[in-house]
């Protein structure tokens, strides 16, 4: 879990530095509302939650600490971290 963590404390500083076309907002998992989740679903940039075949591939381990999504604002640049325990 300590390394979900620090993968997505990584990821979105390091974005956070990007520019001009590239600038963008990292979206934790954590906290994040329903209305938030539900545009980047509707945006097919976030799955659902209660996916069985990644539940059986065990890549759902404490979901949804240390997960994140970022998308520059034209959304044509995406970077998920820790989806389906990757980046």
């Amino acid at each position: 879990e300590a390394q979900y963590k620090e993968m997505e404390d990584k990821v979105s500083s390091t974005l956070s530095g990007l520019e001009g076309e590239l600038k963008g907002t990292f979206y934790p998992l954590t906290g994040m509302s329903k209305e938030t989740q539900q545009q980047l679903i509707d945006d097919h940039f976030l799955f659902k939650e209660g996916d069985r075949f990644l539940q059986a591939a065990n890549a759902c381990r404490f979901w949804p600490t240390g997960r994140g999504i970022y998308h520059n604002e034209n959304k044509t640049f995406l970077v998920w971290c820790n989806e389906e325990d990757h980046l």
